[in-house]
């Protein structure tokens, strides 16, 4: 089965859209947690195991990972073998270089990890992109409108009558299959998400930027119009703030974890 299908598989059987994000971070664990790599490992094994009946997809962003060194990228791969492997998984690692240095990102994402999926930083051209497309069993997440406030500093830039944004994904589903390319659309952005989906109806779409970061919910779900996507709740659900970080009881942590999973699964 190809991630593609994984992906729609995983959507289907829980009848969510929700991503959890494991933006796992030593600073903000709370203090039921040891403040180590031991800590981070246990955090995050709490956190799947109480969200995994309600997660269509995990997202380990590797910054918070890769900052240990080789701790960390055994932390990744610790934390992949929690994951059920019906549960799609998505590399948030941002990656994008000239094409050999790109084929070794792929291998270490895709042969070395085993994730389903990786988001991409197109800036490159083609070429950056399509090593990671070599094994077509895989997906690529292509950074395209991104939920931060800096995203209209180049991404809305004009070009040819169009913003830089909507170049990037018509010419990218034109020269890939909708099987193994979909795009990073924030939350933020719900007006041009819904202008988007006209041009892009079956490409999945990755969309962060619900909870901390403000997306609202309801317009995010009537511009999307039911395609395929992942909605992304990474903060809002790992580091909820009725705990206020203070959590020395682990057994409260989890029922408030599982419960807000439950909530955000619900909605989406």
């Amino acid at each position: 089965m190809n991630s593609y299908n994984k992906l729609k598989n995983s959507i289907a059987e829980k009848k969510t859209m929700l991503c959890v994000g494991l933006d796992s971070d030593i600073n903000k664990i709370p203090n039921c947690f040891e403040k180590n790599i031991f800590g981070l490992f246990d955090f995050n094994k709490t956190v799947i195991e109480q969200t995994k009946d309600f997660a269509a997809a995990y997202k380990i962003n590797f910054a918070f990972y890769e900052q240990y060194g080789k701790e960390g990228f055994d932390l990744i791969a610790k934390t992949l073998n929690l994951i059920p492997k019906n549960i799609f998984t998505v590399a948030d690692a941002k990656r994008g270089d000239i094409g050999n240095t790109s084929a070794a990102y792929a291998k270490s994402v895709f042969e070395y990890f085993s994730f389903d999926s990786i988001t991409v930083n197109p800036y490159m051209g083609f070429d950056s992109i399509s090593p990671f497309l070599e094994d077509k069993s895989k997906f690529v997440f292509l950074l395209a409108l991104t939920s931060n406030n800096g995203s209209a500093d180049f991404q809305r830039l004009i070009s040819e009558g169009k913003p830089i944004y909507q170049h990037i994904i018509e010419k990218s589903a034109n020269e890939f299959s909708k099987e193994n390319i979909g795009f990073v659309i924030g939350a933020t952005h719900p007006k041009e998400l819904s202008e988007l989906r006209k041009i892009i109806p079956e490409n999945a779409i990755l969309i962060p930027g619900v909870g901390a970061q403000g997306g609202d919910i309801r317009a995010v779900k009537e511009a999307n119009n039911n395609f395929v996507a992942l909605i992304n709740v990474s903060r809002a659900i790992i580091y909820p703030e009725i705990y206020d970080n203070n959590f020395v009881d682990i057994s409260n942590y989890k029922t408030v974890v599982r419960d807000i999973a439950k909530k955000y699964s619900e909605m989406f």
